[in-house]
């Protein structure tokens, strides 16, 4: 999965979902860092039913990771290029591991 383009009301599997200031905290930066990644493009805040912005933990997860690199000198767009990319090989690499267990499954070859 890339980027999360979610605009949507939250889903019981998007729990728990923190809000941005709760988010900031336990990523150990600011409000304004998150509001940066949503600028960028990496994570859009899914919305409750009052309209507050909240982050799942897949959300987090990815902003670690763009922290990290921006800790280390890495500008912010360049970080959320960077997650991104790695999110899609990480995906990539399970959709692949997926294919051969299939394809293995499918076609057993017997040892002689």
């Amino acid at each position: 999965m890339t980027a999360d383009d979610s605009f949507g009301r939250l889903d019981d599997d998007d729990y728990p979902a923190y809000t941005m200031g709760r988010a900031a905290e336990m990523l150990g930066t600011t409000p304004g860092f998150l509001r940066a990644l949503g600028g960028a493009r990496l994570i859009t805040p899914l919305r409750s039913e009052g309209g507050h912005r909240r982050y799942s933990r897949y959300q987090l997860r990815i902003a670690a990771r763009a922290r990290e690199l921006v800790d280390h000198g890495t500008s912010i767009e360049a970080a959320c290029r960077i997650v991104i990319l790695e999110d899609q090989l990480e995906e990539a690499q399970r959709l692949n591991a997926e294919y051969r267990r299939t394809a293995e499954s499918a076609n057993p070859t017997t040892a002689a």
